[in-house]
């Protein structure tokens, strides 16, 4: 495997520096993201793996359970190491296993946010994002609750999840916004164009599904003759793939694998030539 020679550091808002690739808490929980894991000492060990492996970005979300997956990093990680930096979500409620209404009111957004100050043992969210836009209430509103709880120390920086150019746009007019987090992996593109204005404007991306949650990694995958010339494996391929296209991109893979996890963050030391680069990019 050649070493990586990719800038693998992000300062996420001008002053938080992460390693570009992390991991995504959304698999620590039970089936149809709903509920207590089945093996909730294994979903404390891999958090443990994370953070021992380097990783310095967790991003997780209130709804992940609901709250569960917060109440496991705390669990597993507090009192936290210097330069953690743990990114939650609030604007998805749960209503049932895989069920996610958005819910953006303002009063609403504020409590969630407080829930997940005392589930993750904090006193100011590194990043929250709006998990979701509510089409029922104006942005302007969802976004300035945010923005209240910037003001009282209670939340240092502001991300969108899943948004269009346009959003971005009428999100950044109404408050400072350091990422956005779209779907986006080697064989879903449809986030192109949000990706390139968010490097253009020096806004951290991060790719949810970065490895289509294993199916790139599967032996028959597109990417597993690159993969065998580069004696790695597909999902090391595909996060290497987004960790060179481009550099605000902050993979978040998740897993409730510490064997996976390894393999994963070993993407950081894999290293795709411009020909191998540009095989990947054909596939789209």
């Amino acid at each position: 495997m050649t070493t990586s020679t990719t800038q693998l550091t992000f300062d996420l808002g001008g002053d938080l520096t992460v390693h570009r690739l992390g991991y995504g808490a959304m698999q620590l929980t039970g089936p149809g993201v709903w509920g207590e894991p089945a093996d909730r000492a294994g979903a404390l060990a891999v958090v443990k793996a994370a953070l021992e492996q380097g990783v310095d970005f967790i991003d997780t979300a209130d709804s992940y359970g609901p709250q569960v997956s917060e109440q496991i990093i705390a669990e597993a990680a507090f009192p936290y190491p210097d330069g953690l930096v743990i990114a939650t979500k609030a604007g998805l409620t749960r209503t049932g296993p895989g069920e996610w209404p958005p819910v953006g009111r303002p009063a609403y957004l504020k409590q969630q946010v407080e829930l997940s100050l005392r589930n993750l043992k904090v006193d100011r969210i590194d990043l929250i994002q709006l998990h979701r836009i509510d089409s029922e209430v104006p942005l302007a509103d969802q976004l300035g609750a945010f923005a209240e709880l910037k003001e009282q120390g209670k939340v240092r920086h502001i991300g969108v999840s899943e948004v269009s150019v346009e959003e971005l746009r009428a999100a950044q007019a109404i408050t400072e916004i350091v990422s956005v987090q779209n779907l986006y992996n080697l064989t879903n593109r449809q986030s192109q164009d949000v990706l390139e204005y968010a490097e253009a404007q020096g806004i951290a991306f991060i790719p949810w599904f970065p490895i289509a949650t294993g199916d790139l990694a599967k032996p028959d995958s597109p990417v597993a003759a690159v993969a065998q010339e580069l004696d790695a494996t597909p999902s090391q391929v595909a996060l290497a793939w987004l960790l060179q296209k481009s550099p605000v991109i902050l993979p978040i893979p998740g897993t409730k694998s510490v064997e996976h996890l390894t393999e994963n963050l070993g993407a950081a030391r894999l290293t795709l030539s411009a020909d191998d680069m540009a095989k990947l990019d054909a596939l789209a």
